[in-house]
């Protein structure tokens, strides 16, 4: 008679989640391409539009306030002007970016799209900010070439023209991103922009320098983050600069942390995303 074969006892382990190591380039690259491809597919909305925006702002402070007749410092005013107008179209289309494509992914209810794939909340964070950054320099170039042809654009230092684009977008492209995982709706998004973007636009010094203000208000002025972005980008093209050069670029690096780090909270908690 044979024995009978002894019976090996086998355990299964529970299936674990897969662990994801590094980055994932190809996630995050994707998601990149999917950022600039969403607002190069509507180019006459997302850069086209905003560049003739900027031109009729250009054009209509030449006519109120005398064009090149009036001098801030040693520059004309067309010269002051045009910068700011560039830096305020370049960062209210990165804050448009970021917000827009995240409250229209929660609105539609393909946010799950997002929220699938094997993506870390550090590359989510920097899918949507490289995308809203990209968008904002677009939108930039276009503007400074269209103004080429009606002032004497100038540039005395492209590390500064560079360095305040680049944090000035990344600022609120971020700045967006958590606007838009706050936002429920658009109502929500309308409110963060004409409450908050656009009034602290508007009293940055784009159109005037803050030198002229009261004494009360210049030093309220300071407190802007927006007015250090304004400042610092103009000073690369004239060389004028109401603010400080250094004091501006901490300012920038310290709000871009602490949005950072706020908005990374909120994608690792899943606010108002996974609930």
């Amino acid at each position: 008679m044979t024995s009978p074969t002894p019976q090996t006892d086998i355990t299964f382990s529970p299936p674990q989640p897969r662990q994801m190591r590094g980055i994932n380039r190809v996630g995050l690259i994707t998601l990149i391409e999917k950022e600039v491809g969403r607002f190069l597919s509507v180019s006459q909305q997302t850069i086209v539009a905003p560049v003739i925006t900027t031109l009729l702002f250009y054009t209509v402070f030449a006519l109120a306030f005398g064009g090149n007749e009036r001098m801030i410092g040693d520059v004309s005013f067309m010269q002051f002007l045009a910068p700011g107008l560039i830096m305020m179209a370049m960062v209210q289309n990165a804050f448009a970016n970021s917000s827009s494509s995240l409250t229209i992914a929660k609105v539609q209810g393909n946010i799950v799209d997002l929220l699938l794939p094997p993506l870390s909340d550090l590359e989510i964070f920097l899918g949507f900010v490289f995308g809203a950054l990209l968008r904002g320099l677009a939108v930039g170039v276009a503007a400074g070439v269209v103004l080429a042809f009606f002032a004497p654009v100038t540039v005395v230092s492209w590390g500064l023209v560079i360095v305040y684009a680049v944090l000035g977008n990344l600022l609120m492209g971020t700045l967006g991103l958590m606007a838009g995982i706050w936002a429920e709706k658009f109502d929500h998004m309308a409110t963060v922009t004409n409450f908050v973007v656009t009034p602290l636009t508007f009293l940055s010094g784009t159109f005037y320098s803050v030198n002229s203000l009261p004494e009360a208000w210049h030093a309220i002025v300071l407190y802007n983050p927006f007015f250090y972005m304004i400042d610092g980008f103009r000073a690369g093209f004239t060389g004028h600069v109401d603010g400080n050069i250094a004091i501006g670029i901490a300012v920038l690096v310290a709000v871009n942390i602490a949005l950072s780090a706020g908005t990374l909270v909120m994608l690792h908690t899943g606010y108002k995303m996974k609930s």
